[in-house]
């Protein structure tokens, strides 16, 4: 027997697709083929067993698509009500009795008064009507409409995600898939609760139709008593009425719970029973209200006293819940540390992670970088960042800021790879005023030096900024004094910020563009390494390489030729001749040089020695020291006019006197005579001699 009828179901559930169809032509049929009061009773039964099923599936899912068939579903159990209203009017009008289902509605349910049933149907029709389907037909057309503007932006997501590798094209396709099952849902709910609000305009209706077509078949046909005929058919028309609007009260109930818990996680019991004991001195509060409402002398106060003592006792009883929940908390993280650290005694690979860069600052400088306290320090390092993408071409990694103790209260320290590279003070809520034409004027300030360029400078309250601006001075606050240090520091030290991650990210970047460049270059003529070796040389001389195309092209023609780094970079600063240029014009449209005497350069290209570094000029210390000297002095003088230090001398010498100055003046540049534009003025402004 348990064979056959396992045997049965699983017949059933293969011939779904059929059986459902065929029901729903039977639906229709209903229309038309009268039915008798027991088989009535029994689709009426069916009926509501329906409408609690779909409300208590709708509790217990998670997501809209769990139950997607509920728009479609919706518009079958409409019709099929539809159908059992126009079976029950067909019974009530022609035999004055709808069965035994439709009896009880109006005798029981009613209490056999065809006023009050009148009044509770009306009621609840228009709870259904206008507070339930309007309600989730608003926010169904909501949900549907923000959905459909959230698609593009969730489909970028999905296929950055996709691009990044995080997930794989499957798994892609099926989001992308599961994105447009929920917007056709929400779509669908919008003008299925158009169904729910007709259904109810309809039962109104019936219900008229039937109460004034009873009362005519009853006084015209039956020779019924006037009062007998509108208490017999309107109390069957109730009945009926009720019948239908039970089972439509729960499916429209169920209706805006399903759109209006799309975002939940969980079903509907354990979201209610969860977050509504979230709070338990809310409930305290409420039984307090309850307590001094119970002592009102009109008002039960045995009910309210009562109310207020169970709402007492259940929110002391959460609050004590909740402390031993924290306590096991704790118990269980201990547990939980003391057992990894018998595991494993100690995880020492956080030490060996070194920030690229970072700031270490005084506890007198920590509001300047909290936002609450008017700081805007880490906005302006972002900026830098920037900043420093846009001018020089590279990548700097965000840069860490930590409180030390061990410095002093209004000082700074900037690390590189965990090393100490500058350090400065500031004084926070003071000023600093600088002069740029070196007036020798008195100001009324502390005095003390600019950390950056290391000129003399003063601390300036803000009562005095205004007196000293006037007399021509730079005033800066404290943040623009360390934002100007670190990119400094960050143009300075920009070889050593470019490692091999950096390239790499910055080699894929150029590769969506000029994929051709980068595939001939990399990795048969040079590898990532030395790309990244040329790229440092480029920036010790502060080089901008944010014109990466061009560097990359000008190393896959360099690259056939020698593959030795002092060439291919010499080989691509003539590739950015114009970059290089542009660098050091002056407002005349013109670069201002110092020239090299011809036996100096000979002095120096003769000295050149080849090591595993590079080419190096090999000078007697005192000679070296007075060719230093010597171009100290002649900077200085363009210095005073205003124009920036730059040397110009021919392609053999540039390297090896470029590395000759570097160490004592790193700011100065050095040019060789490939590197000048044709359209471009040159004035030699003075020469460096030997003697």
């Amino acid at each position: 027997m348990a064979n056959s009828s396992l045997a049965v179901m699983g017949y059933l559930k293969r011939s779904s697709d059929l059986l459902i169809s065929g029901l729903i032509i039977g639906i229709v049929l209903l229309i038309i083929i009268p039915l008798s009061p027991g088989f009535l009773d029994i689709l009426l039964t069916l009926s509501i067993t329906i409408g609690m099923v779909i409300l208590l599936i709708t509790m217990f899912t998670t997501e809209p698509l769990q139950f997607s068939v509920f728009p479609s579903l919706l518009l079958v159990t409409t019709l099929y009500r539809l159908a059992l209203n126009i079976s029950a009017t067909r019974l009530i009008l022609s035999n004055a009795a709808a069965g035994k289902v439709i009896d009880a509605f109006g005798q029981f349910v009613i209490g056999g008064n065809y006023v009050v049933g009148m009044v509770v149907f009306i009621i609840i029709t228009v709870v259904q009507f206008v507070v339930i389907t309007n309600g989730a037909g608003r926010v169904a057309e909501v949900a549907a409409r923000f959905t459909l503007d959230a698609m593009p932006g969730k489909q970028m997501s999905i296929d950055a995600e996709f691009n990044a590798g995080l997930i794989n094209e499957k798994e892609a396709r099926e989001r992308r898939k599961r994105l447009q099952k929920e917007a056709d849902f929400f779509g669908a709910m919008d003008g299925a609760s158009k169904f729910v609000r007709g259904d109810a305009i309809a039962g109104i209706v019936i219900i008229m139709i039937n109460i004034l077509g009873g009362f005519v078949i009853g006084v015209a046909q039956k020779n019924m008593e006037l009062l007998d005929a509108v208490q017999t058919y309107t109390i069957l028309t109730i009945g009926d009425g009720l019948v239908a609007q039970i089972p439509a009260l729960l499916i429209s109930t169920a209706a805006g719970i399903m759109v209006t818990r799309s975002t939940s996680e969980a079903s509907f019991g354990k979201d209610l029973s969860s977050q509504f004991t979230n709070f338990p001195r809310v409930l305290m509060v409420v039984a307090c209200v309850l307590f001094i409402m119970g002592l009102i002398p009109s008002m039960p106060g045995f009910l309210f006293m009562a109310l207020a003592g169970c709402m007492g006792y259940y929110s002391y009883y959460m609050v004590q819940q909740e402390k031993k929940g924290k306590i096991m908390d704790k118990e269980r993280a201990a547990a939980l540390q003391a057992q990894e650290q018998k595991r494993e005694p100690e995880n020492v690979t956080k030490y060996f992670q070194v920030e690229t860069l970072e700031i270490e600052i005084g506890y007198n400088l920590i509001p300047l970088t909290d936002e609450k306290q008017g700081g805007d320090l880490l906005q302006r390092l972002a900026a830098v960042r920037r900043q420093c993408a846009g001018e020089m071409g590279i990548y700097v990694r965000p840069i860490r800021i930590r409180d030390n103790l061990q410095l002093n209260p209004n000082a700074y320290s900037l690390k590189l790879r965990g090393a100490e590279i500058a350090s400065g003070e500031l004084m926070p809520g003071y000023y600093l005023a600088m002069d740029p034409l070196g007036q020798d004027l008195q100001v009324k300030g502390i005095a003390t030096t600019e950390p950056t360029f290391g000129l003399p400078a003063w601390w300036v309250s803000p009562d005095d900024r205004e007196q000293v601006e006037l007399a021509g001075f730079t005033v800066v606050d404290c943040s623009t004094v360390l934002v100007t240090h670190v990119t400094e520091v960050i143009k300075r030290y920009a070889h050593e910020l470019l490692g091999r991650q950096e390239v790499k990210e910055l080699i894929d970047v150029v590769k969506e563009r000029n994929s051709v460049v980068v595939e001939e270059l990399l990795p048969d003529l040079l590898t990532l390494g030395e790309v990244q070796k040329i790229l440092q040389n480029l920036l010790r001389e502060r080089v901008p390489i944010h014109d990466l195309a061009s560097i990359l092209e000008a190393l896959a023609d360099g690259a056939r030729v020698s593959k030795d780094a002092d060439y291919l970079t010499e080989y691509t600063r003539q590739s950015l001749a114009r970059t290089i240029c542009h660098q050091y014009i002056g407002a005349d449209s013109k670069i201002s040089v110092l020239t090299l005497h011809p036996r100096l350069e000979q002095t120096i290209v003769d000295s050149i020695e080849q090591t595993m570094l590079g080419s190096y000029p090999v000078l007697e210390p005192g000679q070296a020291r007075r060719i230093l000297d010597k171009l100290k002095e002649s900077m200085e003088k363009l210095t005073i006019k205003g124009l920036p230090p730059v040397v110009l001398c021919s392609s053999r010498a540039r390297l090896p006197f470029r590395r000759l100055s570097e160490r004592f003046l790193p700011n100065v540049a050095v040019l060789s005579l490939n590197e000048i534009v044709s359209n471009i003025e040159v004035e030699a402004i003075g020469t460096v001699m030997l003697d």
